[in-house]
C-alpha cells in the first residue's frame, strides 16, 4: 500500500472497532486531522486516514492501548510513518514515541480536542453548525466540563505545533463542522 486511504482505513478499523461512541470518535479525529491538513498544506484525505485509524486497538485493548497495532497494521500494509503517527498519539501516556511531524503533532493534539469539541456541541441546539470559537473557549476554560478530556495533552500538543489551543480549537471546529451530519452533532432541531 503506497499510502492509506480513508475507505481502507476505515475497513482496517472495522475489524476492531464495533463501539458506536468509538467508531464516532474515529470519525471527529479524522474531520479534525482533514481540516489540520488543509492549514498546513498536506494531504487532507491521507491526515483523515491516519485519524480515522489512530484508536485501532483501543476497543479490544483499553488497558494496553497501542501495544497491540504496530504489528497488526503493518501485517495490513500499513505504511510506517502512518504506524508512527498512530503510535505517536499516546506519548508519554502509553507510548515513547514523540511527536516530531505536523501530522504526528496534529494527531496527539486533536485526539482529546475533539472531545470537549464534540461535547460543546452536544449541549447546543444546533450543534457544530453555528458554534463560534468565543463560545468553546468558554467550555475550555471551565475545567469541570468534559473533564475527563486532558487540557494538559492538548496545550502539550499545541505548543509542540508551535500554536495557540484557541487557533487550534477554530480549526478542529471547522473541520467538523463540515462532516457536522455524519458525526451526529446537527443539534436538536
Amino acid at each position: 500500500m503506497d499510502k492509506l486511504t480513508l475507505e481502507k482505513a476505515k475497513e482496517i478499523n472495522g475489524t476492531m472497532v464495533t463501539e458506536e461512541h468509538l467508531i464516532l470518535h474515529a470519525a471527529n479525529v479524522s474531520a479534525a486531522m482533514g481540516a489540520m491538513a488543509d492549514h498546513f498544506g498536506e494531504d487532507k484525505e491521507h491526515w483523515e486516514a491516519v485519524g480515522y485509524l489512530h484508536d485501532y486497538d483501543y476497543e479490544k485493548y483499553p488497558e494496553e492501548h497501542l501495544a497491540h497495532t504496530e504489528e497488526p497494521l503493518r501485517e495490513l500494509g500499513v505504511p510506517e510513518e502512518d504506524i508512527r503517527a498512530i503510535l505517536s498519539h499516546g506519548y508519554s501516556i502509553c507510548t515513547d514515541v514523540e511527536p516530531v511531524t505536523n501530522m504526528e503533532k496534529s494527531l496527539f493534539t486533536v485526539d482529546e480536542l475533539t472531545g470537549i469539541v464534540q461535547a460543546a456541541a452536544r449541549m447546543r441546539p444546533n450543534g457544530i453548525t453555528d458554534m463560534e470559537i468565543k463560545s468553546f473557549m468558554k467550555k475550555w476554560k471551565d475545567k469541570r466540563f468534559a473533564a475527563k478530556c486532558n487540557r494538559e495533552l492538548i496545550l502539550k500538543g499545541c505548543e509542540m505545533l508551535g500554536m495557540d489551543v484557541k487557533d487550534v480549537s477554530a480549526i478542529v471546529i471547522e473541520g467538523m463542522k463540515n462532516h457536522a451530519e455524519e458525526l451526529q452533532l446537527t443539534g436538536k432541531a
